[in-house]
């Protein structure tokens, strides 16, 4: 399994929160912030684009990446995802 950062802009609520939904069922996931969400999947980069890609229309925005070997933040959405985001990032 990879854990990839997925970002959006997407404006309408609807969608956005049917992008937050797609994520969530993945079942290992992690919010980072609003729009930018870490995953931890048997997938491609590619194949979350696509399916996310599915929800959207032509003006909403999609970046999905592989997490890589070094990372910071601050303020996290508290102490279990401080957790997450150090064991899989």
């Amino acid at each position: 399994m990879n854990t990839y950062i997925v970002t959006f802009d997407v404006k309408d609520k609807q969608r956005l929160s049917t992008l937050k939904g797609v994520l969530r069922a993945y079942g290992f996931f992690c919010p980072i912030h609003e729009t930018a969400w870490a995953v931890k999947v048997s997938k491609q980069a590619t194949e979350i684009r696509d399916e996310l890609m599915q929800h959207t229309v032509a003006e909403d925005r999609i970046f999905v990446i592989r997490s890589g070997t070094e990372a910071a933040w601050k303020n996290s959405y508290g102490e279990k995802n401080t957790k997450w985001l150090k064991d899989n990032l």
